[in-house]
């Protein structure tokens, strides 16, 4: 698939990597800012790829060598509360998108990744970072609260403490911090994050689908107590034995070859 076309195509790009699939976000004069336009194209690109089968990992990456400098600012101007939760509800959806869906998510970033910029990268599932990027959620410099799921993912990725740091006290994390405390998961050299992330999406696009599905699924669950739990488990074992998938896996296990799985 090329470029997106569409009223929006100048704000995000899509192009296919063999099984990967790269969103990107392309307003690089605006240091790749989210605003109003730029929240539903890219749900609906997010949407697109996690209901592709085709489609076996996602990398969210920006463009012109920063991630995304966050909400645009200056759309912002007297915007009542059903404006702001209008404004929120592609993002939301956005969010709930790359935790949920079954795809393997996996963030590219160099430079900034601010604001909203980190809510994204938070959500996904591997954060590959550049030498120099830099994460900071800085909602409190202009009077908010932390949107985009951030009060959710960041505390499961980092822990309470750390995530105060940076939601409380508006504390700027280099990327040797963000892998130390595990914002981010990889650190490569300055201009190899996109190459990076597409090497692990051919890691992932080559597991079997329906295990991946399930196993993003089950870690998305709400805060689950143990029985809960293990009874979800169950259930999606019992399903994933009867799979044409899990028959290869047994079978080019035995045959000491590599799996080709087909998705059902």
């Amino acid at each position: 698939m090329g470029d997106s076309t569409g009223p929006g195509r100048d704000v995000v790009a899509v192009t296919d990597h063999g099984a990967a699939r790269v969103i990107t976000l392309d307003r690089p004069e605006a240091r790749n800012a989210i605003d109003i336009p730029t929240r539903h194209r890219l749900m609906e690109e997010l949407r697109r790829a996690a209901d592709d089968p085709d489609v076996r990992a996602i990398v969210l990456t920006g463009a012109g060598g920063t991630f995304s400098a966050g909400g645009d600012v200056r759309s912002m101007d007297g915007a009542g509360p059903d404006a702001v939760k209008a404004r929120l509800a592609p993002l939301h959806e956005a969010v709930r998108i790359i935790v949920t869906c079954g795809t393997p998510v996996i963030a590219a970033v160099e430079g900034a990744a601010a604001g909203l910029g980190v809510s994204l990268a938070a959500a996904c599932d591997h954060v590959v970072a550049a030498e120099d990027a830099r994460f900071v959620a800085g909602f409190g410099k202009v009077g908010l609260v932390p949107d985009g799921g951030l009060l959710w993912t960041l505390p499961k990725r980092v822990g309470m403490g750390r995530a105060k740091e940076m939601l409380v006290f508006g504390r700027t994390v280099p990327a040797p911090r963000a892998l130390e405390i595990g914002l981010a998961d990889t650190l490569v050299p300055s201009g190899e994050a996109l190459e990076k992330a597409l090497e692990l999406a051919a890691e992932g696009a080559a597991l079997a689908p329906l295990s991946v599905t399930a196993a993003k699924r089950l870690l998305a669950r709400p805060s689950d107590d143990l029985d809960r739990l293990l009874e979800a488990e169950g259930e999606a074992q019992a399903t994933l034995f009867g799979t044409a998938d899990f028959a290869e896996g047994r079978a080019a296990f035995a045959a000491r070859r590599p799996p080709r799985f087909e998705g059902r």
